[in-house]
């Protein structure tokens, strides 16, 4: 599971949770294809990815790094290009970032 540094399973707003390969896989396809953002899933690209590194326990173990040094899972750096967007971004209206993205709900 995408994990936090303290050993937290991360759970998204819809209550799922994804295995790291499963993440990474995702992650690479997305930066692959799209790498845009748009304002909550509508209208045309606002931004784009800029940096993309999915933390996996041997990505840590290769850098040398403890296994607790970061949390397991996804950072990103994304330019906003659009400034009514990046002002609902500082102002706190777009509190998250979410990709668009299709997946199968297993154990549902």
């Amino acid at each position: 599971m995408a994990v936090r540094k303290d050993g937290a399973v991360v759970v998204d707003s819809q209550d799922d949770k994804i295995t790291p390969s499963d993440l990474e896989e995702a992650v690479y396809r997305y930066v692959a294809f799209s790498g845009e953002a748009n304002a909550m899933h509508d209208g045309p690209a606002v931004g784009q990815l800029v940096e993309s590194l999915v933390v996996t326990p041997e990505k840590l173990e290769k850098m040398g790094l403890k296994s607790d040094a970061l949390p397991q899972g996804w950072w990103t750096g994304f330019h906003v290009e659009d400034a009514k967007s990046w002002d609902a971004v500082k102002s706190g209206k777009y509190r998250m970032f979410s990709i668009e993205g299709r997946a199968t709900r297993e154990g549902a």
